[in-house]
């Protein structure tokens, strides 16, 4: 039988609003445990990062908000993560913000030379410390990933291995700025909005993706930023944007993702509870991991 590692993160200091870093334990109390049951994966272990506390006045390079807490936080989810891999377990990864993700690749690319990636989210996270308005590391989590920040990815993973443009493939965006933009065109990553998704549907939209973070990739990662649902779904979240996929869309992406068998990891990040209601979005992404790790109807 397959299995996943829990590895819980509650970490915000990466975001601006407060909230993502109960995120972790939102999703326990809103029954994860039982809906892994439901699956065909066993969980192997769980283990909770233990992140690193604000300093008591913000700690900047420039306008970056907590970079030295970000690097901390990365470097020991990456430890986790490899971890995971190493015993044979796919990573199941729970923000937490998204600059989580920054650490989750750190760690996986210590095992896989040629990554492919599909990033579920309203956003791109393609900002560099350059261009970001806020300052915020969770909007920079591909920008790191894909070697075009300040912070890379060696200095967390002790391995020169970067996740290839090529391999990665953003789902869900409605809200992108012109900096982010210009980097899309530039480097040619594969980036499918709802625009797309309305015109397309989510079937062909996913068998796109499939293609294109499966050729030639030893891997697959999927990031899953619970704003890429439309808030009337999941309202509790970090940077709600309205428009986003519906509750049918999110789940059978994630259930043609578990049929196509590639899936070797798992990051679920943003879920704010502070800003939910009734735990409807934890609820939802619990689900969502449930159908990402195959669970069916029939």
């Amino acid at each position: 039988m397959s299995s996943v590692r829990l590895i819980q993160v509650p970490f915000r200091l990466g975001a601006g609003r407060p909230g993502t870093e109960e995120g972790p334990e939102s999703l326990l109390q809103a029954g994860l445990m039982r809906q892994l049951l439901k699956t065909a994966y066993e969980l192997a272990g769980e283990t909770k990062v233990e992140c690193p506390a604000p300093a008591p006045a913000v700690l900047s390079e420039g306008r970056i908000k907590h970079p030295s807490e970000v690097k901390e936080m990365s470097k020991l989810v990456a430890g986790q993560v490899s971890l995971a891999v190493q015993q044979g377990s796919v990573p199941l990864v729970l923000g937490g913000d998204h600059s989580v993700s920054i650490g989750v690749f750190a760690g996986l690319t210590r095992h896989f030379s040629s990554l492919g990636v599909i990033y579920f989210d309203a956003h791109v996270g393609l900002h560099t410390e350059e261009s970001s308005p806020t300052g915020h590391l969770n909007g920079m989590t591909l920008a790191a990933a894909l070697g075009k920040a300040r912070l890379k990815l060696s200095e967390l993973s002790g391995s020169d291995t970067l996740i290839q443009k090529e391999n990665v493939v953003i789902i869900g965006v409605r809200e992108v700025d012109p900096e982010e933009r210009d980097m899309l065109k530039s480097e040619g990553i594969a980036c499918f909005t709802m625009h797309d998704i309305d015109r397309m549907g989510i079937e062909r939209v996913m068998e796109k993706a499939l293609q294109i973070a499966g050729h030639g990739t030893d891997g697959l990662h999927i990031s899953l930023d619970m704003d890429c649902l439309d808030p009337l779904e999941a309202p509790g979240v970090g940077m709600p944007v309205p428009g986003g996929l519906t509750y049918r869309e999110a789940h059978f992406a994630c259930e043609l993702l578990a049929e196509s068998g590639r899936l070797t990891s798992i990051d679920v990040v943003e879920v704010n509870p502070l800003q939910d209601e009734k735990r409807r979005t934890a609820r939802l992404a619990t689900g969502l991991i449930a159908s990402l790790l195959g669970k069916r109807i029939l």
